[in-house]
């Protein structure tokens, strides 16, 4: 009867992310990927849509549809909504039923994260039906999901640019020696990019497009090669209005999100124990996260740091592969866990 009960407990992973929620099944992998994004029916209350049904509404619902981001800057701000969400995703990755089994979470979170801010994850994880809930620092999650060596005593060094927060530990004999987080990711390159195109050609997109621009031509440092793309957006006179920009411009546009990132991975640098930091020079930093993705990158930090910067293998899910991967492990669960 035990044997045929843990075939069914799936236990999961999640990177709740501000951008994404990223969910690994254990023996399944990552089954799920979806915008961290809830419509709601204004009137009634009820919810309309959750995850890509719910972006694509973005900018386009009618004054009686709200759509929500239940996190803002990786930490919950709409409770309700994100216990709606996590359920959603949880039942849509487990199945419902009264024989459904509740499963062992463990979610990946900010390292800064306040203890009401932890509280609310794991009240929202239980409510959406968690047996138990573990809490582990993203950058911790990452670096295991990177596959870096975090039980040796070597310094490990992992840079996690997700959607709402970027977070940066050095990690040896698995624990956290020194980090840094802050509210300086993804979400603000996606609105630089509008602030820009509103100042520079008073024409006002919706944050989607912003999004578009942002991959497809943003960089972290200026390319020789020029790259154009047309966009619609509304005038200042409220009209549609097509214009055409440069991948030079968004560069421009970029710069000040570009540098605060580089600048809190010197400032970790320079509180990292000497050992630890001659370990970083030689093996290099490690980056994760969705919002590492963005087009050189890796070259801007070599250059301002002068240590070898490299991606790990899918860093949009390595959150959540991390997480996975220890599921089995509540030896090491506890051990790198928050509480």
């Amino acid at each position: 009867m035990l044997k045929l009960f843990g075939l069914f407990s799936n236990n999961i992973g999640v990177d709740l992310g501000t951008a994404n929620t990223v969910i690994y099944v254990e023996g399944k992998g990552v089954v799920l990927s979806e915008p961290s994004i809830v419509a709601v029916d204004v009137k009634t209350g009820k919810v309309i849509a959750v995850g890509k049904e719910a972006k694509e509404m973005l900018g386009k619902t009618p004054e009686t549809i709200q759509t929500i981001r239940p996190l803002r800057d990786g930490v919950i701000t709409d409770f309700e909504a994100t216990r709606i969400m996590l359920s959603y995703f949880i039942n849509k990755v487990v199945g419902g039923g009264i024989l459904k089994p509740k499963p062992r979470v463990v979610i990946g979170v900010p390292s800064g994260v306040t203890q009401v801010e932890k509280r609310a994850v794991i009240d929202a994880a239980k409510s959406a039906g968690a047996r138990e809930v573990y809490l582990i620092a993203e950058p911790m999650a990452a670096a295991i999901g990177a596959g870096l060596p975090i039980d040796e005593p070597v310094g490990n060094m992992i840079v996690d640019i997700g959607g709402g927060t970027t977070e940066i530990a050095v990690i040896s004999l698995a624990g956290i020696v020194v980090s840094t987080s802050i509210r300086v990711a993804g979400d603000e390159m996606t609105e630089a990019v509008a602030n820009y195109i509103k100042k520079k050609h008073h024409i006002l997109i919706g944050e989607q497009t912003a999004e578009r621009i942002k991959i497809e031509l943003g960089s972290a440092v200026e390319e020789e090669e020029e790259r154009v793309m047309e966009i619609k957006g509304r005038d200042i006179t409220g009209l549609p209005k097509t214009i055409t920009i440069t991948n030079r411009e968004i560069t421009q546009a970029l710069e000040d999100v570009i540098s605060a990132i580089i600048n809190a991975i010197k400032a970790t640098l320079e509180r990292t124990p000497p050992e630890l930091a001659s370990d970083i020079a030689e093996r290099g930093i490690t980056l994760a996260g969705g919002g590492s993705l963005l087009r050189n990158l890796d070259v801007r930090i070599h250059r301002e740091t002068g240590i070898i910067t490299r991606y790990c293998e899918d860093p949009i899910t390595a959150v959540a592969r991390g997480v996975g991967s220890i599921l089995d492990k509540i030896h090491l669960i506890r051990r790198v866990s928050m509480e």
